[in-house]
């Protein structure tokens, strides 16, 4: 597994790296082809984040977590991960991946999704809200429950996706009951307004 380990607002601490390092190659019990690993270690206002991210064949996994102590939060992270791991061990093992082709894959692949996140203000009317984080990906073919599976291995509370049934771009969601919503969306054939 290629492993790329950053430091943001921190010295780059041999002993560190070396113990995210045997943290993240845990997870080779788990999964058949983990085939890259991104951790980024950071100092934010004395605390502390680890964020950890691991592609295995199509699927992404992500832990992320802070705490006053780095070793501590790389143990955070990866508790969440490994959880996941746990309870979708057999479908992670079986599932080789998204190979089959659509006859509208030129779409799909256009499907880009921006999320952008806005800092709130105390009073709209006195500015407009600020982008503080955007991220951009395409809404990657599947189908409700491999993106659901999808959502819990990111630890995300969204995701948004292309229904391989449909085509059409979908998200599911965590609901505040404990539930999990899903929003489908679809094109919609325009009328003529002349003749008809």
């Amino acid at each position: 597994m290629q492993m790329n380990i950053t430091f943001r607002h921190l010295d780059p601490i041999e002993s560190l790296k070396a113990y995210a390092q045997e943290k993240v190659e845990r997870v080779n019990k788990y999964l058949d082809r983990a085939t890259e690993a991104n951790v980024v270690l950071s100092l934010e206002r004395h605390l502390h984040h680890a964020e950890i991210r691991i592609q295995s064949g199509t699927w992404l996994l992500r832990g992320r977590e802070k705490s006053e102590d780095m070793y501590a939060s790389i143990d955070l992270a990866m508790d969440k991960i490994e959880r996941q791991l746990k309870r979708y061990k057999e479908k992670l093992k079986g599932h080789h991946g998204r190979e089959r082709v659509h006859h509208r894959q030129d779409l799909v692949d256009s499907m880009k999704v921006r999320h952008q996140v806005f800092q709130s203000v105390a009073d709209p009317t006195d500015a407009a809200p600020v982008v503080v984080k955007t991220n951009e990906f395409l809404a990657q073919p599947m189908s409700v429950d491999q993106a659901i599976m999808q959502m819990d291995l990111m630890n995300n509370d969204f995701l948004v996706f292309t229904n391989s049934t449909t085509m059409e771009m979908n998200v599911v969601y965590h609901r505040k009951d404990s539930t999990i919503g899903l929003i489908e969306a679809s094109a919609v054939q325009k009328k003529s307004l002349v003749g008809g």
